[in-house]
């Protein structure tokens, strides 16, 4: 069967059309990209340690559902300010003022008993927002940066997406290329339903923003050299947190595996307090798509909120690493911690920066999706 894939998925937030050049400004000689510390970080005064869940991992390498608890011992200070964040961070969202763009919790080191939120606004709303935000915050420590227009992405690069060698054996793992309509992405590894059995595939929703749902549509396997082969037909569509999952309709079945620069098998996924753990600690991410074969980078935002790409408010992403460790065919595409057990799935790569200032991947983080939806990996 001829191989229709001959087009890149493109981030959302790159094909905003927009005329002119987004900038961060400056006030009073000041750049509003640099950091504005508002309030000194909380002095909680709390002693001890707390527990908590940092991942789901499966027991069992084939069974998805044999989910236990990872757990870890952190300082109960940086606990108490992280939580804080957390719930600052999530009325910031709910409130939403007039120019708010988005916003994030950076945990601090664990010896630092502390943790931010970092935020961004459009800039003509810039002090008014940093007035409110001192007031909402309750004078938690955070950084505002202010953002003006938004360029459209002029790259015209284009590599040569991987392309799965036809499987004898029917796997098709994570991070090779994905075939919906005439759009490459990337394919997730497997991705499971808590109470039910069945395997999905899964990947980027935007991939269908040709069509209004993207339910009953096919995923494609372009196969390396000539030909593809169905991989499944979609059952849910998420614009929100971009992702569509799609059912098995014959010979191939999804693994929980990564394939990049090497194969890693998934054994499941971080937490939100896993994900700020591997701040504390200065722990990488990394990831493999269709295009960027390998990728690695440090955290630099959870639990964010974004309303940068279509105004629709979206809860529960991760920020990562630096906009070069994506581009277009990228999409659906997971980053994932790497243990001696295996890979821990910590989101989805759904869009990049594109101003000026700032340089990272988000997307919707794998707690968000079980949260929500009962979807894990």
């Amino acid at each position: 069967m001829e191989d229709s894939t001959d087009r890149a998925a493109t981030p959302p937030a790159e094909r905003v059309d927009r005329r002119t050049l987004l900038r961060t400004v400056a006030a009073g000689g000041s750049a509003l990209g640099v950091s504005r510390l508002l309030g000194a970080g909380p002095t909680l005064g709390a002693d001890g340690e707390e527990t908590v869940v940092t991942a789901l991992v499966r027991s069992e390498p084939g069974e998805p559902s044999a989910l236990t608890e990872r757990s870890r011992t952190v300082p109960a200070d940086w606990h108490a300010a992280v939580s804080r964040a957390f719930a600052l961070n999530r009325r910031l969202a709910r409130v939403a003022p007039t120019g708010y763009l988005g916003s994030s919790v950076v945990p601090g080191e664990y010896g630092s008993g502390s943790a931010s939120i970092s935020a961004q606004v459009s800039a003509p709303m810039y002090d008014e927002v940093a007035d409110l935000l001192g007031e909402l915050l309750d004078g938690f420590r955070f950084d505002l940066e202010g953002i003006e227009g938004l360029r459209r992405d002029t790259d015209a690069t284009r590599a040569v997406p991987y392309r799965l060698p036809e499987p004898a054996d029917g796997e098709v793992p994570g991070g090779v290329a994905c075939g919906a309509n005439d759009v490459t992405s990337t394919f997730t590894p497997t991705i499971y339903r808590q109470g039910e059995s069945g395997p999905s595939f899964g990947t980027a929703s935007h991939a269908f923003d040709d069509v209004e749902d993207g339910r009953g549509e096919f995923l494609r396997i372009p196969f390396a050299g000539v030909g593809s082969g169905e991989a499944g037909r979609v059952i849910e569509d998420h614009p929100r947190e971009d992702l569509v999952l799609a059912r098995p309709t014959g010979e191939y079945t999804p693994v929980s595996r990564i394939e990049g620069r090497t194969s890693i098998r998934v054994r499941g996924q971080l937490t939100r307090w896993g994900l700020a753990d591997l701040i504390a600690r200065d722990e990488p991410l990394a990831t493999a798509g269709a295009m960027t074969r390998h990728a690695t980078g440090t955290i630099q935002g959870v639990d964010a909120a974004t309303r940068l790409i279509d105004g629709r408010l979206r809860y529960g992403q991760l920020r990562w690493g630096k906009e070069t460790d994506m581009t277009d065919g990228d999409s659906g595409s997971v980053n994932y911690h790497e243990t001696s057990a295996g890979a821990l799935v910590a989101g989805l790569n759904n869009a990049r920066t594109w101003w000026p200032g700032q340089s990272y991947v988000w997307g919707t983080a794998a707690y968000r999706l079980t949260d929500r939806y009962g979807y894990h990996f």
